[in-house]
This record gives C-alpha cells, sequence and structure tokens, in this order.
C-alpha cells in the first residue's frame, strides 16, 4: 500500500488527481476500522495531516467556515457558543481520544446516516466546500449525501470545508444509545430555532440524515413567536409524531423501526421544549 503525505493543500489536490482510487485519511476513526476489519483494501493512503489548513476555521459573514480538519474536540472547546447544536453532538462521539482524532469533515465523507455530526448540519443548512485542481464548489449538506456512505464527491475532489451559519437562536441535538457516547445512535435529532422558523434532521432512522419538513412547517407555524407563551403540549406531541413520520427505520442488531420511530417522537419533544424554554429566557 502506498502512504501519500502532501504538506500543501494544492499537492493534496494534485495528489487526488494523479490517484482518485486513493483514500484520504485525517484522524483515521474510521478508515482505520474498515482496513482493520479488510473491507477496505485501497492501493494507497492519501493522509491529509500535515496540511495545516484543513484545521483552521475562520468566521465571515455570519457563516463559520470550518476546514475539513477541525477535530471534534476543538469543535467543543473552540466553537460551542457559536455552534451550540454542533457543540452537543460532538460531545456524543467516542471517547475522548477519539473526539480528539476524529473531524467534521471526516463524517461527511463516511456520509453514514448514523454520523453524530451530521444532523446539526443538516438543522442549520450547512454548505460542504469540495475541491480539485479544478475548482471549488459549495454543496448544500443535503445534495452532498446521496446515501449510506455514498456521496457527490468527484474522483479527484477532496471535502476542503464545511460551512454553518452562526447560530441566531437555540439549537438542540439527542441521541439514543446504550451509552452517552462510545456507541453508535440507535437514533438521533437535531434541531436549531432562528428567524422565526425551525430547522431538524433525523440521524440513524433512514438511508441518510433527513429533514422532518412537515413537523418544521408545523412548528415554525404553531409556536408563538411574538408573545413566546409557553409551548402547548399538544404542539410538541404533534410536532413529535411528524418527526417520527419523516423516518424511515429498519430493524437491526441495535434497535427495531417501531423503538426508533418510538424515540425520534420523544426526542423531538424533548428538544423543541429545551429550545423554546431557552428562546423564551432570551426575551
Amino acid at each position: 500500500m502506498e502512504f501519500l503525505q502532501p504538506s500543501k493543500w494544492r499537492e493534496a489536490l494534485e495528489a487526488r488527481a494523479a490517484e482518485p482510487d486513493a483514500l484520504p485519511i485525517w484522524g483515521g476513526t474510521d478508515v482505520m476500522v474498515e482496513l482493520n476489519f479488510a473491507r477496505k483494501r485501497p492501493a494507497s493512503l492519501l493522509d491529509l495531516t500535515r496540511v495545516d489548513a484543513l484545521a483552521r476555521w475562520d468566521a465571515q459573514d455570519g457563516w463559520l467556515r470550518i476546514g475539513a480538519g477541525l477535530s471534534y474536540t476543538r469543535a467543543i472547546d473552540e466553537l460551542g457558543d457559536r455552534l451550540p447544536g454542533l457543540a452537543m453532538a460532538s460531545r456524543t462521539v467516542g471517547s475522548p481520544q477519539i473526539r480528539n482524532r476524529g473531524t467534521i469533515g471526516g463524517n461527511l465523507g463516511s456520509s453514514s446516516p448514523a454520523g453524530d455530526a451530521l444532523p446539526p448540519l443538516y438543522a442549520s443548512g450547512a454548505e460542504v466546500e469540495v475541491e480539485s485542481v479544478r475548482g471549488s464548489r459549495r454543496v448544500p449538506v443535503e445534495d452532498f449525501i446521496t446515501g449510506p456512505k455514498r456521496n457527490t464527491l468527484a474522483g479527484d475532489e477532496l471535502i476542503a470545508a464545511v460551512w454553518m451559519p452562526v447560530a441566531g437562536g437555540p439549537q438542540q441535538f439527542a441521541k439514543v444509545g446504550t451509552r452517552n457516547a462510545m456507541v453508535i445512535a440507535v437514533c438521533s435529532f437535531a434541531l436549531a430555532l432562528e428567524d422565526r422558523r425551525v430547522g431538524t434532521c433525523i440521524g440513524s432512522a433512514a438511508p441518510t440524515p433527513v429533514r422532518a419538513r412537515a413537523a418544521e412547517e408545523f412548528a415554525t407555524g404553531e409556536l408563538d413567536w411574538e408573545g413566546r407563551r409557553e409551548l402547548p403540549d399538544s404542539v410538541a406531541a404533534r410536532f413529535g409524531e411528524l418527526v417520527a413520520e419523516a423516518a424511515s427505520p429498519i430493524d437491526d442488531v441495535r434497535g427495531s423501526a417501531a423503538y426508533r420511530s418510538h424515540a425520534l417522537s420523544v426526542l423531538a419533544r424533548r428538544t423543541l421544549s429545551w429550545a423554546w424554554e431557552e428562546h423564551r429566557a432570551c426575551a
């Protein structure tokens, strides 16, 4: 197996163009599992850890550009006040060692429907910046991931960064698993309140992370944005029902489809209640 280790971003793009079958790696928290279990045997690995630009983030016009190599630990420590939903999700990823190594870009590249960092990206309307020697483009995250472990990256492209708007209101993330972390989610749910709209995303209960659009429209129309009255139980309950209806879960070793649907309705009710109480407190 050939090991490619560029030190500059341009060198990485050129290496990718020359060897499109090379498997990109940074933290290796997903890639090394695949290699160790012989699920993948690439001809070469493209190690990106020396490309410092990938581990940076900066703010631009109300958005945060987060380099693909930014770790979960840094997302928690450095971006938690601006992207609380992403920070909450990052805290549930693996152990401290995994959070130190694993990256937001790696979660996108793996494109697993159970990726913990992905629902907050969907709920906030994030965009993925991909680049090749031919140029760069920004893709809405909903269009980037096309199926289980599938995405729209061309053979010569690499993920450069993810763009997320700075949170303009409360955000929440919750997941169901046998533990709070160090476990693949049975299901998860992210929610964002901003500009009198509700953003959502369901994780680990469909072939890709998926927005609960009917639930978003319902809650946006029912919440008392002006008076900020308490959330009616009936609204929370219906919101949970609509979120569950948006999922297409399966039975597997981690849980049944029925359990996932029920759990999602509970997570949706809870996160909406928590976020709304935070919104009311900021009046």
